[in-house]
């Protein structure tokens, strides 16, 4: 029976991932579908509309939100919606928190930023971290870097602001140094830092 467990457990590790994945895909798929498919069945004519058309509404609205992010007067106007959420109690944590895991997850120009890190505590203890900020001046202390060191299994983390000499550059892919951190090390590669 043990060994059906563990063949059972084995099966179950290889394909959860596969299926969640294809879940929140579906969900997302089909929110857009139902909430912009049934916009436009009202707005158009029933011959023009067929399945499908809410799904690719969506895609091309994110496409131009995304052009439209490169205009003043657009940013501008993001910037007053964010100014309207931050008022809101709850609704502005939950904003915030879900903005800056998307910024920081987001395809950025400067490689050094994001960059995984190890972080000296003393001679026996390491974290892994990611560099936010190359430079930063705290008072009267000058030359520190921002630090985001990610919690396990949970979004969350601090922020530490360290002088370049703690902060050892890893030759690790970003996305695998996450993965390492978020799943305590066990979702991690072969290859090590």
């Amino acid at each position: 029976m043990k060994k059906i467990s563990e063949i059972f457990l084995k099966g179950l590790l290889a394909v959860l991932p596969i299926a969640i994945t294809l879940s929140a895909l579906y969900w997302l798929g089909t929110v857009a579908e139902s909430t912009l498919g049934e916009l436009l069945k009202w707005l158009l004519p029933s011959q023009l509309y067929w399945p499908g058309m809410g799904l690719l509404v969506g895609f091309v609205f994110i496409l131009t939100v995304g052009v439209l992010m490169n205009a003043y007067l657009f940013r501008k106007l993001a910037s007053l919606f964010e100014r309207a959420i931050d008022s809101i109690p709850l609704v502005k944590i939950i904003y915030n928190s879900v903005r800056d895991i998307a910024q920081f997850a987001a395809v950025s120009d400067d490689v050094e930023l994001k960059k995984p890190v190890l972080v000296t505590f003393n001679d026996d203890i390491r974290l892994i971290g990611f560099i936010t900020r190359k430079s930063i001046t705290l008072g009267n202390s000058n030359g520190l870097m921002a630090v985001y060191l990610p919690m396990s299994y949970q979004i969350g983390g601090y922020t530490l602001m360290l002088p370049e000499s703690r902060v050892e550059i890893l030759d690790m892919d970003a996305q695998e140094a996450m993965r390492m951190v978020l799943t305590a090390g066990m979702a991690s590669s072969e290859r090590r830092p």
